[in-house]
């Protein structure tokens, strides 16, 4: 497990920094590398197969509107009894006393094909068609942007349980020093060289750097959490990680065109508005005449009489015309360009978050890189204050608070330089997300790509089957 408490020295805290919490890493041939992770993510991640399974689902439509083109077959069958009890007269004019009685019994049986042929419905089925195609778009788009998504929130789990641990690993490494730092302190206090108040100093900021390694070890556990939900394994020994700043356009404004160009979010809520002006024409659809043909043949056995067999069959041309269904239509159609409208307006409200998170995590990724110069000039300043204030310490010229503080400012130095690193490297994935390019293909991950159109290709053209391709 990664929650360890290993005896770090100052400077072995130091090179862990520099290295890019590279203390947390093995043996390099068995360390659990970024690409790995993220490898692992775009295979099994649930939210993303779920969305894989939507395209699947989505791609039925579009067999499902081509069907309105093809003939409906239907076959029936009937079997029943009759039974017919006569009872007339024997003389026809009834002069005559006799009767005449006389029972039939019927098993009259038959069966029968129809077939109904749609030759004109107002585009309706031409329509459907383009409407299905362009929600396979739409979804095809929407599981981009939901890879994306679940990418970033991979590599941002995979570098929040590096930064946790370097966290605590420093807090646990400032308890050792403040341990010893009391103990030096107490040894004075015996020999007269500094106050009771130096001794609860030192035991006061002892207590708060155990407070901030619980803390820094529930964040750890909470970012351990966050990295088995979005990854599917448990962290262990992890590589250090980098920026994919090679994958990012030169300029804010390169980044900007290439966003609100090809970004999938946009291309979905596109798609949304092409669907939706279909709609249109398919709901129109219903105000205009249908026309078809109507075949039937039918075999009868017994019908009036015993041994009363009759074959027939008869090809009809029908016309439909509505008049007037109580308003329902019209009201569908103003309701379905009202909806066109409301996914034109979704397409504005996507390219201006679309703009925001790329001004967002442009600035975050240029702020983590400044953040990061600071920081080194930082800590390296806070090592000579404290080596510095120590020495003054031992002559006297420094009290044991001084110590205390430089010792903490310190910590704080390295924490901020651990955190500005691990801010770069999700910041570059945040920027690539945001130009709608963090992808399996763009970073070149070792999994098996998905492809949603093998599933199309397989059922686009299925006449009959309820068994699901493998197109998975």
């Amino acid at each position: 497990m990664i929650i360890t408490r290993p005896t770090l020295k100052k400077t072995a805290s130091r090179l862990a920094i520099a290295g890019m919490l590279g203390a947390l890493a093995g043996s390099p041939a068995l360390a659990q590398t970024m690409d790995a992770a993220l490898a692992r993510a775009y295979s099994a991640n649930p939210t993303l197969n779920a969305q894989r399974a939507a395209v699947r689902a989505t791609n039925e439509n579009v067999p499902q509107a081509l069907s309105g083109y093809r003939p409906r077959v239907t076959a029936s069958a009937d079997i029943g009894a009759s039974i017919t009890d006569s009872d007339t007269p024997f003389n026809a004019q009834g002069g005559g006393s006799p009767h005449n009685r006389s029972t039939s019994r019927l098993n009259p049986r038959g069966g029968g094909v129809q077939v109904d042929q749609n030759i004109f419905d107002g585009g309706k089925t031409r329509s459907s068609v383009s409407q299905a195609e362009s929600q396979v778009l739409g979804a095809r788009a929407t599981l981009q942007n939901t890879e994306q998504n679940v990418l970033l929130d991979a590599a941002t789990s995979y570098m929040n349980v590096l930064r946790d641990t370097a966290i605590l690993n420093l807090n646990r490494n400032n308890v050792e020093v403040l341990e010893e730092q009391l103990r030096q302190t107490k040894d004075r206090f015996q020999v007269g060289e500094v106050t009771r108040t130096d001794v609860a100093q030192a035991e006061a900021r002892l207590s708060q750097a155990q407070s901030q390694a619980i803390l820094a070890e529930s964040n750890l556990k909470t970012s351990i959490a966050r990295f088995r939900q979005n990854i599917g394994t448990e962290p262990k020994q992890l590589a250090p990680g980098r920026p994919v700043e090679n994958l990012l356009p030169r300029s804010l404004p390169a980044a900007l065109n290439a966003a609100l160009t090809a970004h999938p979010a946009i291309i979905a809520a596109l798609h949304g508005v092409d669907a939706a002006e279909l709609q249109v024409k398919v709901t129109e659809a219903d105000l205009y005449p249908v026309l078809g043909v109507r075949g039937t043949v039918q075999q009868r056995y017994d019908n009036q009489f015993f041994g009363d067999n009759r074959t027939s069959a008869s090809a009809v041309a029908t016309l439909t015309i509505p008049l007037y269904e109580g308003g329902q239509v019209y009201s569908r159609t103003r309701q379905a360009k009202e909806t066109a409208g409301q996914r034109r307006i979704e397409v504005d409200t996507s390219r201006d978050t679309v703009r925001a998170a790329v001004v967002s995590a442009w600035g975050g990724h240029e702020a983590a890189k400044a953040q990061i110069t600071a920081a080194q000039a930082q800590v390296q300043a806070a090592e000579t204050a404290l080596a510095g204030v120590r020495e003054e310490a031992k002559v006297g010229q420094r009290t044991t608070l001084d110590v205390l503080n430089a010792q903490q400012e310190l910590v704080i130095a390295r924490s901020t330089l651990v955190t500005a690193q691990r801010d770069r490297v999700v910041a570059s994935y945040a920027v690539l997300s945001a130009t709608g390019r963090l992808s399996s293909d763009t970073l070149k991950l070792k999994a098996e790509r998905y492809d949603s159109r093998k599933h199309y290709d397989q059922v686009k053209g299925l006449l009959w089957g309820t068994q699901t391709p493998d197109g998975r």
